[in-house]
């Protein structure tokens, strides 16, 4: 499965990186690279977890896109 993710630049330095279609998966590291392999790490524990106390696994459908707007 492919889970979209979402990273957020810290005012201190590196990011955290969340995943909305797991409530309370959350990562951390300097740079997006290092966020991609914990927030990978993040979600097999979550579903793991999530699979081992019998709760649904929900299946990936949050998207993300960009649009470009001209703000003067």
């Amino acid at each position: 499965m492919r889970y979209a993710i979402l990273l957020e630049p810290q005012p201190e330095g590196g990011f955290t990186v969340t995943v909305p279609d797991l409530p309370g998966c959350v990562s951390q590291g300097e740079t997006p690279e290092e966020c991609r392999a914990n927030i990978a790490e993040a979600i097999e524990g979550w579903i793991l977890t999530a699979q081992a106390n019998g709760w649904p696994v929900p299946r990936p459908t949050t998207r993300f896109d960009e649009v470009e707007v001209r703000a003067s």
